[in-house]
């Protein structure tokens, strides 16, 4: 494919506005941003005014048809990932959808087909992956610097982190709470870290208990009224090859910081945590604990967009895969499923 690649991007929201746009405008006269389009039309026009982008839609279907693209951009609710991704693979084009992949693993899974069948691009906005810390520790495993790892600790906390604007505790366009919005982020990062490993047996809970009524906003202030997700969830995932992974994840909970985002690690010859980074291991009868001393700067979503953009112009492959789209939409499914029963499920 030859430069310029040319974007659509569906959804003009604070994702589209904060992440998307400003990072495609960062590759220069690699990207052109051709089309954008949002239900609402009067905020897209007003998005696609203030980046210069010339075609403006009220729907993902009047954009594939009436503009030649070669990339989409899926930054919808989550309720309307797979539709958007669908259409978009099904026009010939590459893209990249937001996280989470989609409400459940099916919809998931025909989104991986597509894919194949058309031979494009499909990869996800799991944006940590990207971040120095994880490159740099996910060397150290490759490397078997950690041996075995056999547990580790997903963490995704915020003391009253939830969001005061958009449909974040909407269930029905977002299909749940933390677990699908911020746990979804360490999750995919502790498991690809691990190698993505086949689970085995989910156990969780879900909490509803702030959330639902009137409180202090530290990310705005929310409806309270119709509030309808869960604010905490807190799982056990075993895997097949007997390693374990604890999730804890919430928009709001009686804690002292204000948001913790971390992946811990346990290996057989070394473990670490990131966010910061930090290996910990045993040399010459001494515990040692090791940071790095010097990281790139770039941030994650820079480089997911950079990528993308590489992957779609004949780079490399993204690092995130349909089929482990699936797979972490399996998990997210059986983590709600088993709070819901109450009881351990298989996967």
């Amino acid at each position: 494919m030859t430069e310029p690649l040319r974007v659509g991007i569906v959804g003009a929201g604070g994702i589209a506005q904060g992440v998307h746009i400003p990072n495609y405008l960062k590759c220069g006269s690699r990207v052109e941003i051709v089309a954008l389009a949002d239900i609402q039309l009067d905020r897209a026009k007003e998005v696609a005014a203030t980046h210069h982008i010339p075609y403006v839609f009220a729907s993902v279907e009047e954009m594939l048809d009436k503009v030649p693209l070669d990339a989409v951009s899926v930054c919808t609710p989550n309720k309307f990932h797979v539709s958007a991704t669908l259409a978009a693979l099904e026009a010939g084009c590459h893209v990249l959808c937001e996280k989470p992949p989609a409400l459940c693993w099916q919809e998931a899974e025909l989104m991986a087909d597509a894919a194949q069948r058309a031979g494009k691009i499909l990869t996800y906005g799991l944006h940590y992956r990207h971040f120095p810390e994880v490159e740099t520790l996910k060397k150290f495993i490759d490397a078997g610097d950690l041996g075995e790892i056999y547990a580790s600790r997903a963490i995704a906390v915020r003391r009253r982190g939830i969001p005061g604007w958009g449909v974040f505790t909407n269930k029905e366009l977002q299909g749940g709470g933390p677990l699908i919005d911020i746990g979804v982020h360490m999750l995919d990062t502790a498991l690809y870290l691990m190698g993505y490993p086949l689970p085995d047996t989910v156990f969780a809970a879900t909490y509803q208990k702030i959330g639902n009524r009137q409180g202090v906003g530290m990310m705005g202030d929310w409806d309270w009224k119709q509030f309808s997700v869960e604010d905490m969830a807190r799982g056990m995932i075993r895997f097949q090859n007997g390693s374990t992974l604890i999730l804890e994840t919430a928009f709001a909970a009686n804690v002292e910081k204000r948001e913790t985002m971390q992946v811990s690690l346990m290996g057989d010859k070394a473990g670490a945590d990131v966010f910061p980074l930090k290996i910990y291991e045993e040399r010459h009868d001494t515990l040692l604990d090791t940071t790095p001393a010097f990281l790139p700067k770039k941030g994650g979503h820079e480089l997911e967009i950079e990528r993308f953009v590489d992957a779609c112009l004949g780079g490399a492959k993204p690092i995130s895969t349909p089929e482990q789209g699936v797979a972490l939409q399996k998990l997210l499914d059986a983590l709600y499923r088993s709070a819901e029963l109450g009881k351990p499920v298989e996967c």
